[in-house]
């Protein structure tokens, strides 16, 4: 089979002195300008082993809030479609900053960077756990996502960076513990703390470990990468705002029909058409290498599937984390611990399978992970369309740690080939795009699968529980026909050719 040829290095875009280059690394090199002089080995473990756990910690709130949304709405006496703002703007928020990490990492050294992300992060959790109502409770989420979008592509970044590739198969397996275990475990988490404590020790508990990973990293973090000039074009900036953002903000709006404060249709159209402009602009701007978001990165083939798989991947993995709490819960009639507890042992097979999938990815190749993976994660999806008010729950947890198999399966090898396949220059690009698509992805699945299941709902002639029985189905059903694509997708992922060897 054809192998991804290496893209050249970006016009205009010189490799900066002691830039790594994309091949395999010697067991020493000199360390980038401005670094201490340290033991290679033990700096880089120290810098990954850093930012795998502020990641997990920070990704972790992006679906804490789930579960606790019965108790927010009685404690601060808001509505449902207030309190799911309080996702809805952390995602959002996601959608408008993770574009810009790709100049920050460009432009900045790795201390400063890690320093902002955890600052924002550990400022935003303090803020939601002090709040006395919900305006400030939603201001202190748009702060922890600001944090939380730097972090990914930061991690993804440094990695690239300093990792040989002929094992960053192994560490992105760790990576994709942080990416998929720390939301699958959020409900879990939260459902465990609201059982015997307030919603407010949902932020007191993840504080002291924010606070702890700033003050390491402000200590111990060392720059590991070498920054070139770069311009920030602020058009590029508004533009993407309005384009992810009011898709994200549009998609996440859907299932609230009527009582949305805007019909969906308009931050759709809006977002399209400015993400129409941003693209022309980008390619533009990409000739002379001052785009705020490089789409040469589309140019590799690999890159290209995998991100494509790794959506659709998404859409399935956060409509399934949306719909399956309800129907435990309002089908079920399990309690929001129980449902928690239920969907625990599927994060901990995501993350126990990790760093076995990292290693059989270095060995092996991400075709023997990816369509067994994607063929698991679909027969998962097919089996959940059989759900109803008599299905046992035992089945129900059975479907899900199968699906938790499918994408443990899945991630590794995804975000191994596709960024692996892109040249050191396009790196921070290649991450800053991998997580616009994880926000939207996301913000669709949660859309598609609450739409599809309130419509399936509606036209179900069977009284209460049946029906919402039925709305499910029909949620899976929907996500089951769209892993069929992944499946597809899957025989198209090949290892990188600078990683062959």
């Amino acid at each position: 089979m054809a192998h991804d040829v290496p893209l050249p290095a970006p016009t205009g875009a010189p490799a900066s002195p002691g830039a790594p280059a994309p091949v395999p690394a010697p067991p020493s090199r000199p360390a980038p300008r401005g670094t201490p002089t340290v033991d290679l080995a033990a700096r880089d473990r120290l810098v990954i082993a850093l930012l795998l756990a502020s990641t997990f910690v920070v990704i972790l709130n992006e679906t804490i809030m789930g579960v606790a949304l019965p108790s927010l709405m009685v404690s601060l006496s808001i509505t449902a479609v207030a309190g799911q703002w309080l996702t809805t703007a952390f995602m959002l928020t996601m959608a408008v900053v993770i574009p810009v990490t790709g100049f920050l990492l460009q432009r900045l050294h790795t201390r400063p960077v890690f320093l902002t992300a955890m600052g924002l992060f550990s400022a935003g959790t303090l803020i939601c756990a002090a709040a006395p109502g919900f305006g400030v409770l939603l201001a202190g989420r748009v702060v922890q996502a600001g944090g939380t979008a730097i972090m990914l592509p930061l991690l993804m970044t440094t990695v690239l960076t300093l990792v040989a590739p002929t094992r960053q198969g192994r560490v992105m397996g760790n990576i994709s513990i942080v990416i998929s275990v720390a939301p699958a475990i959020g409900p879990s988490i939260s459902g465990i703390i609201l059982s015997v404590l307030d919603w407010r020790w949902m932020f007191l508990a993840v504080l002291p470990i924010a606070l702890a990973s700033l003050a390491l990293g402000a200590l111990r973090m060392p720059n590991v990468t070498e920054p070139r000039a770069a311009s920030l074009d602020v058009p590029s900036v508004v533009v993407s705002a309005l384009g992810f953002g009011g898709l994200v903000y549009g998609l996440s709006t859907i299932g609230e029909g009527a009582a949305a404060p805007v019909p969906a249709w308009v931050p759709l159209g809006v977002g399209a058409a400015a993400l129409a402009v941003f693209v022309r602009r980008q390619l533009r701007l990409q000739r002379t290498d001052r785009a705020l978001l490089d789409l040469r990165t589309f140019a590799s083939r690999t890159f290209t599937v995998a991100t494509a798989v790794l959506g659709l991947s998404v859409t399935a993995l956060f409509g399934t984390l949306l719909v399956l709490p309800l129907y435990l819960q309002n089908v079920q009639g399990l309690d929001p611990l129980a449902t928690g507890l239920l969907l625990l042992p599927g994060g901990l097979v995501m993350g126990l399978l990790a760093p076995v999938v990292g290693r059989v990815y270095d060995r092996s190749g991400p075709t023997v992970l990816l369509v067994p993976g994607t063929l698991v994660v679909s027969g998962a999806l097919w089996s959940l369309t059989l759900t109803s008010e008599e299905t046992p729950v035992p089945a129900v947890l059975l479907a899900h740690v199968v699906l938790s198999v499918g994408l443990a399966l899945i991630f590794t090898p995804l975000f191994t080939a596709g960024l692996g396949a892109l040249p050191h220059d396009l790196h921070a690009h290649g991450s800053a795009v991998v997580g616009t698509v994880q926000q939207v992805a996301g913000a669709a699945g949660a859309a598609l699968f609450i739409t599809v299941m309130t419509l399936g709902t509606a036209a179900s002639d069977a009284p209460g529980v049946e029906a919402a029985a039925a709305g499910v189905r029909a949620a899976f059903l929907c996500g089951a026909v769209i892993s069929l694509l992944a499946v597809v997708g899957s025989f198209w992922v090949r290892r990188p050719a600078a990683a062959d060897g």
